[in-house]
């Protein structure tokens, strides 16, 4: 059995969970999982956890993303990329690249975004998309989101190259559409390689084709991240054989650092052998934290 993080660069044309049948199929394990989707017409950094790695994949997601973005302004489609339909073009001779840099300022930091019609956002049970393409009509609610940074990599009329930092749950289609608004020319998002996803990054990915090669020279090892890698931003409970035993059996714990809880909420357990045993919460009325989730 194959336990850990691949650090997958997914292709273009795939969903996140074809890239996970794939390996399944490959590894021949079940327990294979994606940690937050990446569109089809979306590449890049895609972590998948196989093993009991699964267990850590919902904080996987919580963590930030970074893309890079190709947004093309004059034209508007309904899914405000370039799968859609043309609802509205313009011409974008007046615009100019001092207008672009003096308009991103405005859509970074804390915000309010509406997701695209065309997404995954389940309403009452139903993913919007398949709403949408019904003929259904759908109200979305904004979603707080936050976007760190936004530095552009070229302009190249009517192409503009973004690079994107920003919380989970941004949509870039969302941004390509709202800045083609503010900017009123209109606008889609024409390309998008996600280059980091958490602590992964798209340098240090990996295609499906060099895992299958990896598989067949025995070599799969080289590109496995173990679990606790995920979580570094958390910090580490490094236990004595007593509490090893009293968390291995769901129990809370003092730990001799009290400072720690003043850090962060949530912290990585390690055994007195130095496994990575459990993730545990700080519970500030008891004075203790609480095993979430013992992994061993």
């Amino acid at each position: 059995m194959v336990d850990g993080i691949l650090n997958i660069n997914k292709d273009l044309h795939m969903t996140s969970h074809d890239v996970v049948a794939k390996i399944r199929k490959l590894l021949k394990q079940k327990r294979v999982g994606h940690t937050g989707t990446l569109d089809p017409e979306a590449s890049g950094v895609l972590p998948i956890c196989v093993g009991q790695a699964t267990r850590v994949a919902e904080y996987l997601s919580e963590s930030g993303k970074a893309y890079q973005a190709t947004i093309t302004f004059g034209t508007v489609t309904d899914t405000y990329d370039a799968e859609g339909v043309v609802v509205r073009t313009a011409d974008i001779s007046a615009l100019t690249l001092e207008q672009i840099e003096a308009a991103l300022p405005h859509f970074q930091g804390a915000q309010q975004q509406l997701p695209p019609r065309y997404s995954a956002i389940k309403i009452q049970g139903q993913p919007a998309y398949k709403l949408a393409r019904a003929g259904a009509e759908i109200t979305l609610e904004p979603r707080p989101i936050e976007i760190h940074t936004l530095e552009i990599l070229g302009w190249e009329k009517p192409h503009l190259t973004l690079a994107v930092s920003c919380s989970k749950g941004t949509y870039i289609r969302s941004l390509a559409y709202d800045l083609g608004e503010y900017l009123g020319f209109g606008a889609y998002l024409t390309g998008l390689i996600r280059t980091r996803s958490g602590p992964f990054v798209l340098a240090e990915s990996v295609t499906l084709a060099q895992l299958a090669s990896a598989q067949e020279q025995n070599n799969l090892q080289q590109y496995l991240f173990p679990a606790d890698f995920a979580l570094q931003n958390y910090p580490a409970l490094h236990l004595d054989e007593a509490l090893t035993q009293r968390v291995m059996h769901g129990n809370a714990f003092a730990y001799a650092d009290p400072t720690i809880a003043e850090q962060a909420e949530m912290g990585r357990v390690y055994g007195s052998n130095g496994q990575f045993l459990a993730i545990a919460n700080w519970d500030a009325e008891l004075q203790l934290w609480k095993p979430r989730k013992v992994l061993v």
